[in-house]
């Protein structure tokens, strides 16, 4: 079973190698007018494909929405039963088909010939009816599939995906699609931990723990343990000029006991503490945090004016990891 497994992996890395050295020589003119008749496509990116194509297509129809280009999956043949409206003149079709005789997708192209609708085909077969109808025809011929019946489209089924995952990309890239476009288009799940602000995330208003300078030791004590965070700020006006942390506390206690509590808080906090700002990356204050070795970073302004805290458990959980 091994054999089996290692023929297939390798049937299919030789199929995306000579994809590669496609899109390096024979295939590199089409490629990039696929790119730049996308990328100056004024409406959608229709994606549309039959049976296992039809699922790749959808694939390559999620990446391109969530790397910055407009698409959308069509499936073909409720597209001949009404949802042929799902395209509008300005949109560009990209059409899935090994064999390029797919009967279901054949079907489609009168239509949208009549809406003046670019076509992009992307076929094993440079020969076929689809081929020769597209504007652009993108080869992802395989010399053999992975399956040892030669049927089930294994090699195919990979090169598409691999070349559509080319085309979402060199398009992000034409774009100057950024981190922050990636973080607009993913709020949610752990893509959405990882990309959302720190402004998102952070605890504010009442929820910060916050005393001034002059603030007794034993009502700074009584503010971090109601807030809960392991951390009181502490600020003038709305300038942030110390922390003190749990950790902080204990090693004032371990120094000078009891006598702590006759201090004040101005005169036991870090001064110059580490912070970030409200538009950083949660990502960002994360690896502060684990750098620094802490669980909570202040988070100011430009000013230096104190806006929230944030967490360590406010980043790290199931979604972060």
């Amino acid at each position: 079973m091994n054999r089996i497994g290692e023929n297939v992996v390798r049937i299919e890395a030789d199929a995306l190698r000579a994809l590669a050295d496609r899109l390096a020589g024979s295939m590199a003119a089409a490629f990039a007018r696929a790119v730049e008749c996308l990328y100056s496509c004024g409406g959608r990116v229709v994606v549309t494909g039959m049976g296992k194509s039809g699922l790749v297509a959808r694939k390559i129809a999620a990446t391109l929405s969530s790397t910055g280009t407009p698409a959308l999956f069509m499936h073909p043949v409720e597209a001949v039963h009404g949802d042929l409206g799902m395209i509008v003149r300005g949109d560009v079709v990209l059409a899935l088909s090994q064999s390029g005789d797919t009967e279901e997708i054949l079907n489609l192209v009168p239509n949208i010939k009549r809406l003046d609708v670019k076509l992009i085909a992307m076929t094993g077969e440079l020969r076929s009816t689809l081929a020769q109808a597209a504007d652009i025809t993108l080869d992802c011929s395989v010399a053999q599939e992975a399956c040892n019946l030669g049927l089930a489209p294994t090699a195919s089924t990979t090169t598409m995906v691999a070349l559509g995952d080319a085309l979402a990309v060199a398009l992000a890239e034409k774009r100057g699609f950024k981190e922050e476009d990636f973080a607009d288009l993913h709020p949610g799940g752990k893509l959405g931990k990882k990309l959302a602000r720190v402004s998102r995330l952070m605890h504010t208003g009442d929820a910060v723990p916050r005393v001034t300078p002059q603030t007794p030791m034993s009502q700074v004590i009584y503010e971090m343990s109601r807030k809960g965070l392991g951390v009181a700020t502490v600020t003038e006006g709305d300038k942030l000029v110390g922390m003190i942390s749990d950790g902080d506390l204990r090693r004032l206690l371990e120094r000078r006991g009891k006598d702590v509590l006759d201090l004040a808080a101005g005169e036991c906090m870090t001064r110059s503490p580490k912070t970030i700002a409200p538009d950083e990356f949660a990502a960002a204050a994360l690896n502060v945090m684990e750098q620094k070795k802490i669980t909570s970073l202040a988070v100011v302004d430009g000013d230096g004016r104190l806006e929230g805290i944030i967490h360590l458990h406010d980043l790290w959980g199931t979604e972060m990891v």
